[in-house]
């Protein structure tokens, strides 16, 4: 229980004795009219029922009015798979604890507008994902006490705004680690941004991986691209065309991977015969790729369920234990990674 709802308890249990006091009856038949037991009688579960009422008594089942029922979510857009995954992980969770969640974007509306939109609907407070907080926003998120997350935010944070994702770093090197333990010496990798934090940590797990099986690391065979499959198209295309291809490639997001598929489909390149592929993120479309990605699973539904405790808690005046939360990743493997069968190395 937490340290409020303790306090809530044991406040909500003196009132109960007050009454019982003022009713004059005995504090277990007050109790058996709060759980409506039919073992009292009328007019003394009228008298009592009244008193409830009177001094604002609720139910422990019953939630508080003054309670914020609804939250808000902010996306940079809504158009991508690790999107919709993140918002369902919010929703479901919030939606077990009574509370709607509004959900919008940054394309139409700043974060600093939506600062504005949280208060004057009384909302529990923001969830911002993979979005840039502005140093003006920052400050005032800091000053006004407003209750923040940030999920997998762009650029670092102050210690004051918490935030939470995956491990980045630990989860790209596992996968090329994988790779490399196929056969595959020759690595390619479709990155993120460089001012994204997860997507820079992936890049160096990539690096790191292969660092420690005594592979230099080859630009002409990196590419940095957003999350988007398009950019990811292009590049992969770029790296394929190298004099020395790379055998596999890994790939910084689902969206970037289904680039790479498509850019293997345009070379002729059979996967996983000739390439294989690995992704990160493992949302929905990883399996229904063709052929399934093999994939670093972030744990979409237990992120939701962090953000939306950390930001009631927020909203209640506790702060975490720690400014930056990071959950545990998981390689799932698939048909599209497989051992090397030849190739240019």
């Amino acid at each position: 229980m937490t340290g409020r709802g303790k306090e809530r308890q044991e406040a909500q249990y003196g009132l109960l004795t007050n009454i019982a006091e003022e009713a004059g009856v005995s504090l277990s038949t007050v109790s058996k009219v709060v759980h409506r037991r039919r073992d009292v009688g009328a007019a003394t579960r009228s008298r009592v029922e009244e008193l409830l009422a009177r001094h604002g008594y609720l139910r422990p089942w019953e939630p508080s009015p003054a309670a914020p029922r609804q939250l808000i979510a902010v996306f940079r857009d809504l158009s991508g798979p690790y999107t919709l995954e993140v918002a369902r992980g919010i929703v479901d969770a919030a939606g077990e604890l009574g509370i709607d969640v509004v959900v919008g974007t940054t394309n139409r509306r700043s974060i600093s507008g939506w600062l504005e939109e949280s208060v004057a609907l009384g909302a529990a407070g923001l969830v911002i994902v993979i979005s840039m907080l502005a140093g003006d926003d920052q400050r005032r998120i800091v000053e006004q006490r407003l209750p923040v997350v940030l999920i997998d935010p762009l650029s670092a944070p102050t210690e004051d705004i918490p935030s939470i994702g995956v491990t980045n770093w630990s989860g790209a090197r596992e996968a090329v680690h994988h790779l490399l333990g196929l056969g595959h010496t020759r690595v390619g990798m479709v990155a993120g941004r460089s001012h994204s934090l997860a997507g820079a940590a992936r890049l160096h797990g990539y690096r790191a991986a292969l660092e420690e099986a005594g592979l230099g690391y080859d630009p002409a065979i990196v590419r940095s691209t957003d999350f988007d499959y398009a950019e990811s198209l292009a590049a992969s295309l770029q790296i394929l065309r190298d004099p020395a291809p790379p055998t596999a490639v890994f790939a910084a997001s689902d969206a970037q991977a289904l680039g790479v598929l498509e850019a293997a489909r345009q070379r002729e390149l059979r996967v996983p015969d000739d390439l294989a592929v690995m992704s990160f993120d493992d949302t929905l479309v990883a399996a229904m790729a063709c052929p399934p990605l093999s994939a670093v699973r972030q744990p979409f539904e237990q992120l939701g369920r962090e953000a939306t405790r950390v930001l009631l808690d927020l909203s209640e005046g506790r702060p975490p234990a720690s400014p930056r939360i990071e959950l545990a990743t998981e390689l799932v493997l698939r048909t599209s990674s497989g051992v090397r069968r030849g190739g240019n190395e």
